[in-house]
């Protein structure tokens, strides 16, 4: 195993970075829609389009900068709520939902017809900008992104987001966000070489920013994995894991790194994060492990190895518990 480094090092770990290089967060489209009333697009569910925008994403994360008017959005069968010119809206879980120019606005787009419109616009059908709606005088534009990301076998960052993020962005000089955005804008009507990749990796960027935005404004009664980076016993722990999944941790020197006591730690971890730390140390080695495996080069033993098993036998077991196939397996599928 490796040997122990100093705690304030291991403490330093982006975390943040870390899951989101390990769940391979990609961007898929990334367009504009200019919407006059009356308007409607209703989503179906990720799943249903995923493979027509990104064949080998496991997961489809939606989001809309909306830079001109308002509407509602509602997620499934919830109240709808209402947007303003600013807000940044993000669907992470997939579910389906609408945006409407009022509630209960029926006369545009519907779940097929956004299935069929999406396959036009992934296969380079339509242009950059789109329009929508009835022609009327109350107009609403807006920026409609989408990214893949793994969600298994052990995606942290996603089970720790709503199904519904609204972030208004600030408008003060110099903020990121609004930079990201007027970049990304300015680089939608260019045809040079590489302009659709600059565009996605714009998009790429504002996810980013929007998710450390949420996460700096978390409530203290909030749980979850983005909570649990905020504490500063349970946050520390969690880097400390990740800056070295290999080491064989055991709870006294995850405490002793951290500044808490055993029993302090295990109950501050598990209540807000959902698992104890060894148990979440074994999900993030899966987590490692799937996407090494995917990559195709290693086998299965230095795979196991890298991510801190000695033995195969006890790699397989672990792998199979949370992944809920072999390591060989899980290789094969992603292959396909």
């Amino acid at each position: 195993m490796v040997a122990d480094a100093t705690p304030t090092a291991k403490a330093g770990k982006d975390v943040l970075s870390d899951v989101l290089r390990a769940i391979k967060l990609t961007g898929a489209l990334f367009f504009r829609v200019d919407a006059s009333s009356p308007w409607s697009v209703e989503v179906p569910e990720a799943d249903s389009f995923a493979r027509s925008i990104l064949p080998r994403a496991q997961h489809v994360i939606s989001y809309h900068v909306i830079t001109e008017g308002s509407g509602w959005i509602s997620i499934g069968e919830d109240e709808p709520m209402e947007f303003v010119e600013g807000d940044i809206l993000v669907i992470p879980q997939g579910d389906s939902y609408a945006m409407r120019c009022v509630p209960g606005e029926r006369s545009g787009l519907g779940p097929e017809d956004s299935l069929a419109f999406f396959r036009a616009m992934a296969s380079g059908q339509l242009p950059f900008v789109v329009t929508e709606g009835g022609g009327g005088p109350v107009l609403a534009k807006y920026v409609c992104g989408f990214l893949g990301c793994d969600a298994r076998p052990f995606n942290p960052l996603l089970g720790a987001l709503p199904r519904l993020m609204r972030i208004p962005r600030t408008g003060a000089r110099g903020d990121l966000l609004d930079r990201l955005v007027v970049l990304a804008l300015e680089e939608a009507p260019r045809t040079r070489a590489g302009a659709e990749c600059i565009r996605l990796r714009l998009s790429e960027l504002m996810f980013v920013e929007v998710v450390r935005r949420y996460f700096e404004t978390l409530p203290p009664e909030q749980t979850g994995w983005l909570a649990g980076l905020c504490d500063p016993a349970v946050g520390r722990a969690i880097a400390l894991l990740h800056a070295d999944p290999a080491r064989d941790w055991g709870l006294e020197a995850l405490a002793r790194g951290s500044g808490a006591s055993r029993s302090v730690l295990a109950a501050r971890f598990t209540h807000l994060v959902g698992c104890p730390p060894i148990q979440y140390l074994a999900r993030w080695r899966v987590q490692l492990a799937a996407r090494l495996l995917a990559d195709g080069v290693a086998k299965v033993s230095a795979v196991g190895r890298e991510v801190g098993y000695d033995s195969e036998a006890v790699f397989s077991r672990s792998f199979k518990r949370i992944a809920g196939v072999s390591p060989a397996e899980w290789r094969d599928s992603q292959s396909e």
